[in-house]
């Protein structure tokens, strides 16, 4: 039979108000609470590598198989529009590392203007992805079954033998990435808002510092696949 003096005291309305909006109640304090959130991330993170791996694999071992295929695919690829895109997405990263910089220090107002910037350079990227796309598009160079190249560069592609493996791998594993940029843009739109509505400070900003380290992943995948489909 318990006591009094086994039943745990009723939160008092001094413990309520010490105890921070952003707090889950399972957790004991802020600094736990965050440090449970980086590493939910970062084991996300870590299958999301995985994911990419397999492609890496898939194109090292077909690469292997017909590198002069490879290399003759590989030249029609626009190199001034994934360089551009390579700078863009190396810009962004630094926008989003200052956004985190600055909320930290309390400065939300120029938190925001790098969230919005890192958005916009997102949309720059997807913007110049599509006018690739589409130009393979109007020559044929689809994968799969439904390559059929004709006109410009991409007509000699037809007596290459295997090309449209190349161009299969090249849709998959931009494809895929591009999804993970337009998943990153509506995250970080909906932290911008957030940011604006006055839910983040010094004290508590781990959906920004979280959303910085998925957006990393996407521009260090990106790092590896330009000078795998653009440069060799």
């Amino acid at each position: 039979m318990a006591t009094d003096t086994d039943i745990a005291p009723a939160p008092t309305e001094t413990d309520h108000h010490d105890h921070p909006a952003h707090l889950q109640h399972h957790f004991v304090s802020s600094e736990q609470q965050f440090d449970s959130a980086k590493l939910g991330m970062w084991l996300f993170l870590i299958t999301e590598i995985l994911l990419f791996s397999a492609m890496f694999v898939a194109y090292a071992v077909y690469r292997q198989w017909h590198p002069e295929t490879f290399v003759a695919a590989s030249e029609t690829l626009n190199v001034t529009m994934g360089t551009i895109n390579t700078i863009v997405l190396l810009t962004s990263s630094l926008t989003v590392a200052l956004s985190i910089h600055y909320i930290q220090k309390d400065e939300v107002k120029k938190c925001i203007y790098n969230l919005g910037a890192t958005l916009v350079l997102a949309g720059g990227f997807m913007v110049i992805k599509y006018f690739e796309y589409t130009s393979k598009f109007e020559h044929g160079a689809y994968p799969g079954g439904m390559f059929d190249p004709h006109g410009g560069h991409y007509a000699q592609l037809a007596d290459v033998p295997f090309a449209s493996q190349f161009f299969s791998i090249y849709f998959v594993m931009t494809g895929i990435h591009g999804l993970h940029v337009i998943i990153g843009m509506a995250v970080i739109g909906w932290v911008a808002v957030r940011a604006w509505m006055g839910s983040f400070s010094s004290e508590y900003y781990t959906p920004v510092e979280l959303t910085g380290l998925y957006w990393h992943l996407v521009d260090i995948v990106w790092i590896f696949l330009f000078p795998m489909l653009y440069l060799i």
